[in-house]
């Protein structure tokens, strides 16, 4: 089966640069080809960083995206660099991962989606925020 071509912004094209702020970062998306099962795509970004927007500080992150597609997917490359965007983002972990999930589900209208950001300790205490569309289960998590 021959895939169909479409006009990606990035993918199949040279790139000089990382985007400056996830606002500027265009997510691609593509035709779900399975839309009759309900399947699990899952990405691990191991090396993510933003900025702590008081310090100004990087943190450092395991960013965890899983979901469920229903007629679109995000295509990897674009979400690379979308993701490489943070670098210059200042804002709290909370905000970094609820920021994800917002322009992930904008993009993609999912069927279901979950954002999990497990960030580097910083005085000896680990964080991690987990936020998930339609609705997190907190029973799930206890």
């Amino acid at each position: 089966m021959k895939e169909e071509k479409k006009d990606f912004q990035l993918l199949g094209k040279s790139v000089d640069a990382t985007p400056t702020s996830p606002s500027e970062s265009p997510l691609d998306v593509f035709p779900n080809q399975f839309q009759e099962r309900d399947y699990l795509i899952q990405f691990e970004c191991i090396d993510f960083t933003s900025l702590c927007p008081i310090t100004g500080q990087p943190d450092f992150a395991k960013i965890k995206i899983k979901y469920t597609p229903a007629k679109l997917c995000v295509e990897t490359k674009s979400l690379k660099y979308y993701l490489q965007s943070y670098r210059n983002f200042q804002g709290f972990n909370e905000k970094v991962v609820n920021t994800i999930l917002n322009d992930l589900v904008t993009a993609t209208n999912p069927k279901w989606m979950r954002v999990e950001g497990q960030f580097a300790a910083r005085g000896g205490i680990f964080l991690t925020t987990i936020a998930e569309h339609p609705d997190l289960d907190l029973d799930s998590l206890k």
